[in-house]
Formats: structure tokens, C-alpha cells, sequence
């Protein structure tokens, strides 16, 4: 099982710098209200040379699919082939409230989206006519999407973060890597039973297809104190929107955990942003995250690994510390996967 870690924008150089020299295999870029993912992936690939890059994920509503076959063709050529482009819808608040896209018909969207970009990579004329995008726009004899980029591969990966069975089957159909989130190795293996599913409608196995679990990561032989760094990244996530359709809350709600759920959106209608991280259990955390000190770690790595994880993502943006916690965070990893191949 290989390693990628998951950057915080702020410091995100020295962190890729730190993985490289660690012998990660990725670096991966988060995209939400706190940055991009383009500008954090173009700083990444001019202080890195061998690492992989990635966006985890760049959001299908933000661009138009032309936009971002665009930026993933100039992030690939900037870092001679080394971008994997994560996509992913996020969720009917931030899709609706930021970006005045409708979420309706997510998986066609997807589809069609994914098509283009993959159209526009290979190069030549794109001409398109789908239910929810259509080149050039209806009626009109523009000149059809051309990307003129040098550089780059036609081919290059497309991973896709999902979490219903539908999506998650469409991502072993039209992609080649799966990013999962606040996952626990149960719901890792019945993410691959789908992506199975999805893989054998184009007569594909599992083979080659990278399965990406994104863990909230934090370093304390006290579990309680490392729960309470991840706590804010938790409730943030969480706390996004309307609970019923916040896709966090959902695995929350699914795990057991639909009483944390309320209680930490009652605390932040009430305006109590701490009570509302302290809503979140540390039970809910552990099983979604890698908490401990190294063989802990080293032991839910294991957990993954059986699992079915090909790479596991450290996430250590969501650890509330300094530059230099996170690169413990990222040295203590590297440690432990070396535990498990000793």
C-alpha cells in the first residue's frame, strides 16, 4: 500500500517537499471554501520533481468541463506527467449555494463530464450534445473546444470521490481511481464491491485501479488529544448546509452516530461553534481517521490495507497543529507503513 498525503494550502511546498523526500507516492490538494486546487497544484509542481499530484478534488460545478481539462492539461505538462485529476461533485449546498448549479441528475452530469474532458485531453475538435451539456451551445456554429496544450498526456488519470453505490459503481465504469473520505475499512470494502460492479460493465477487474481512502490524521499516544485536533475539521465538514443532505452527516447518521449529528447543529444554530465540535464522537472519529502513536497507526494501516486500499491518503489538513506537526504527522506515517512491509 502506497502513501499520498492530503496538504493544507498554507504550507502546502514544504509539505510535498517533506512527502517526496519521505517516499510518498502523492500529493494531493483539497478544493473548498479555504482554496483551490489548481494554484495549490502549480505551486506544488514547481518545488517537487518525482511525487504525484493530484486534486482531491477539483469541484464538477466550479468549471465548465473545457476549464478543467484546460488546467488538468497545464498541470500535467507544468510537472511532466505526474497529475492525476480528482473529481468530484461535492455536495447539493455547495454545488446550489456557491456555484448556482442544479445537483439534479448528479451521475449523468458526471458522465457526460467526464466524457468531454476526456475528449479534450486526447486533443482535436469537441463537439458534444449531452442532456446537460451541449458544444458549441444549441443552435450556434462556434468554434468547437480545441485545446492547443503541449505537454501533456491524452490519457492522463481520472479519479473520482464517491460515496453512494450509483456513484461509486460509476467510478469503477469511467474512471481509474476511487477517493474515499472519513471512511472506515468496512465501508472501504463495500466501496470496492461496488467499484467491482461499476469495473465489469467494460469487462475490466480490479487491476490498476487505484482505491484511495482520505483519513484525518493526528499523532498522540493519547487518543482523546489527537480526536480533539481532528474535532474542527470534523464539525466543519459536517456542519455544511442542511443536515439532511450533508453527505457527512449521512455516513454519520449510517454508522450509528445520528444523535452526535443533532446535537452538533443545534450547538451551531446556537451560534457555539465549540460545543459543536465537541458534539462529534470520539468513536465516530477513530473508526473514519488514523489516530495514535506509530504502531497504533501502523495497525489501522493494516486494517486498510486488508481492506483493499491501494494508497492511503494523510490527511493532514484536517489536523489542527503547526507546519512542523504536520511533517511529524507525515514522518510518523512513513514510519509505520515501513513497520507493516518489515
Amino acid at each position: 500500500m502506497k502513501l499520498a498525503v492530503n496538504v493544507a494550502a498554507q504550507d502546502a511546498a514544504v509539505l510535498a517537499e517533506t512527502a517526496e523526500r519521505l517516499g510518498y507516492d502523492l500529493a494531493l490538494a483539497p478544493e473548498g471554501y479555504r482554496s483551490d486546487a489548481a494554484s495549490v497544484l502549480g505551486l506544488m509542481a514547481g518545488r517537487t520533481r518525482r511525487i504525484g499530484l493530484g486534486s482531491a478534488v477539483m469541484q464538477i460545478p466550479a468549471r465548465p468541463p473545457a476549464a478543467t481539462a484546460l488546467t488538468a492539461a497545464t498541470l500535467d505538462a507544468l510537472s511532466s506527467g505526474r497529475f492525476r485529476l480528482g473529481l468530484g461533485l461535492s455536495n447539493p449546498d455547495v454545488s446550489e449555494g456557491w456555484y448556482g448549479v442544479a445537483f439534479d441528475r448528479p451521475l449523468d452530469r458526471t458522465r457526460e463530464y467526464v466524457e468531454i474532458v476526456r475528449a479534450a485531453l486526447r486533443g482535436g475538435p469537441v463537439t458534444y450534445q449531452g442532456e446537460h451539456f451541449v458544444l458549441p451551445s444549441a443552435g450556434k456554429q462556434a468554434a468547437p473546444l480545441h485545446l492547443y496544450t503541449e505537454g501533456h498526456r491524452g490519457d492522463l488519470p481520472v479519479y473520482l470521490a464517491a460515496v453512494g453505490p450509483r456513484n461509486l459503481r460509476l467510478a469503477g465504469e469511467i474512471a481509474e481511481g476511487w477517493i474515499g473520505v472519513f471512511t472506515s475499512p468496512a465501508a472501504v470494502r463495500s466501496a470496492i464491491a461496488q467499484i467491482r460492479t461499476g469495473r465489469q460493465e467494460r469487462s475490466l477487474g480490479l487491476d490498476g485501479f487505484d482505491v484511495v481512502p482520505c483519513l484525518p490524521t493526528a499523532v498522540d499516544g493519547d487518543v482523546r488529544a489527537a480526536a480533539d485536533r481532528l474535532r474542527g475539521q470534523y464539525c466543519y465538514l459536517m456542519g455544511i448546509g442542511d443536515p439532511e443532505s450533508n453527505f457527512y452527516c449521512a455516513l454519520a447518521r449510517r454508522m450509528g452516530f445520528g444523535d452526535a449529528v443533532g446535537r452538533l447543529h443545534r450547538a451551531l444554530r446556537a451560534g457555539d461553534r465549540g460545543a459543536a465540535a465537541e458534539a462529534v464522537p470520539v468513536q465516530f472519529i477513530d473508526e473514519t481517521a488514523l489516530m495514535g502513536d506509530e504502531k497504533r497507526i501502523a495497525r489501522r494501516m493494516s486494517e486498510y490495507a486488508a481492506a483493499g486500499a491501494t494508497t492511503l491518503g494523510v490527511m493532514v489538513s484536517a489536523a489542527a497543529t503547526t507546519t512542523e506537526g504536520r511533517i511529524a504527522i507525515l514522518e510518523t506515517c512513513a514510519a509505520a507503513v515501513a513497520r507493516l512491509a518489515s
